[in-house]
């Protein structure tokens, strides 16, 4: 068989096909590239800010607190900063942001004082707890209905990938450097970041109006307007609440993982680390099914399917009792928590208001960052009164009830219309409207 190739065809299918690119992914991919090197950052911080605080200070308790942070953080951060977000240039506040969080991160390693080391991280996370909404705002502006599922599970990807070759590429500078060297390039990924977005467009923003100042009685009336929508689209917000606590579980679940695989499952630090990389390896594989199927599963079933199997991996993690077992609940965890993730995501783009979505993601951060520290207190203590097993046993138990819940409310038939791609909403839409109008 002889089959002769064109050259002016391959020019004509790389030019089409970077005209396509540059039309409907060029925007979207500079944000993919700059949240991803914030990523890539992150954990390269997270592993390196470990290492130095126990070299420095040589304390469990000292690392333990950096941890208690974050939710206090966002706690501080959240209940008046969808208020910022709704109102002003989005592309503006993320720069900002991550010129901050670059500055704060680089100052770090010339703190002797464990109280200004903490002080500091605390302002790097108000600046994560600031900088997360404002990008899920903006890529429900710049992004459009009909690729937000597949930009989203690209985003997962990429977030996953910054979980596996974060830590290692940590390591690695660790390695030939120091724990400041690894913190250094964290704040060298913000800048980048920064100057990523730099290319992006900004979007129109009403802002304040003329004469008005951004107080405390503003935020007081957000919150209303927050609390007001939320009795109006209780469906949405059902489905809202229900994703974040099994989300919560999760994390507060996360704080037993190390005393857990050490003291039940057995693992030393080099298995503990194995089992770390299986579980990345899980969501990257778990993001590559969604990206390459993500127009074929349904959004319904990204959200509950997703959400159920992380729950059992979670059961199976936590009845095992060797490297086997924590292995496979640990992978269906994570590739499910990927599908999860990208669904739910998805879901609140397409059915929350863009004007008032930074409002509503940060109000919602603030009830979740309190039920955390408390999940997190009340797991502590039960390891102390019971097992270590068999509190992870039952936490997991309540994950999986509340997973039920959600698919069980996914999957109610009267419901359908909040699953939709934003393409099939608006053709239902124009349908109903040629129909109200006697026409086709």
């Amino acid at each position: 068989m002889y089959i002769e190739i064109s050259l002016e065809g391959v020019m004509y299918f790389g030019t089409t096909t970077y005209r396509v690119w540059k039309k409907e992914w060029k925007n979207p991919s500079l944000l993919l590239a700059g949240i991803g090197i914030s990523n890539l950052g992150d954990w390269i911080y997270l592993i390196a800010l470990n290492l130095m605080i126990l070299n420095v200070y040589g304390s469990a308790a000292a690392v333990a607190g950096l941890y208690l942070l974050k939710p206090f953080a966002s706690l501080l951060t959240s209940f008046w900063s969808g208020s910022i977000i709704d109102r002003f240039d989005k592309r503006r506040i993320m720069i900002m942001l991550d010129v901050i969080r670059a500055g704060l991160v680089a100052f770090i390693p010339f703190f002797s004082s464990i109280l200004l080391i903490y002080l500091c991280v605390l302002l790097v996370n108000m600046g994560s707890s600031f900088f997360h909404p404002t990008a899920t705002t903006y890529i429900t502006e710049l992004v459009p209905g009909k690729r937000r599922k597949r930009f989203n599970s690209l985003h997962n990807l990429m977030s996953s990938g910054a979980f596996v070759i974060g830590p290692a590429i940590a390591g690695a500078l660790v390695f030939i450097g120091s724990p400041e060297l690894a913190i250094y390039m964290n704040a060298l990924s913000f800048l980048i970041s920064g100057l990523i977005i730099v290319f992006l467009p900004g979007m129109d923003t009403k802002g304040l109006p003329a004469g008005e100042r951004l107080d405390l009685q503003v935020i007081k009336e957000d919150w209303r307007t927050v609390l007001s929508f939320s009795k109006k689209a209780a469906y949405v917000m059902g489905v809202y609440a229900l994703f974040e606590i099994t989300m919560v579980f999760t994390a507060a679940l996360d704080s037993t993982e190390v005393v857990f695989t050490r003291r039940v499952l057995g693992l030393t630090e080099g298995a503990y680390g194995a089992l770390v990389s299986i579980a990345g390896i899980g969501f990257i594989a778990g993001s590559v099914f969604v990206t390459i199927f993500a127009d074929k599963i349904p959004l319904r079933h990204l959200i509950g399917i997703g959400t159920l199997m992380s729950a059992v991996g979670y059961l199976i993690y936590a009845f095992s009792t060797s490297l086997v077992g924590g292995s496979v609940g640990f992978f269906i965890l994570s590739f499910a928590l990927a599908a999860g993730n990208t669904g739910f995501i998805t879901f609140y783009q397409n059915n929350l208001p863009v004007g008032i979505m930074g409002r509503v993601i940060s109000i919602i951060n603030v009830f979740q960052s309190l039920f955390q520290i408390v999940l997190i207190i009340v797991i502590g203590l039960a390891v102390e009164v019971f097992t270590i097993q068999t509190a992870v046993i039952a936490g997991s138990f309540l994950m999986l009830l509340i997973a039920i819940t959600l698919v069980w409310l996914t999957t109610l038939p009267t419901k359908t219309k909040y699953f939709m791609d934003s393409k099939l909403t608006s053709e239902l839409r124009r349908k109903e409207n040629a129909r109200k109008n006697g026409t086709t």
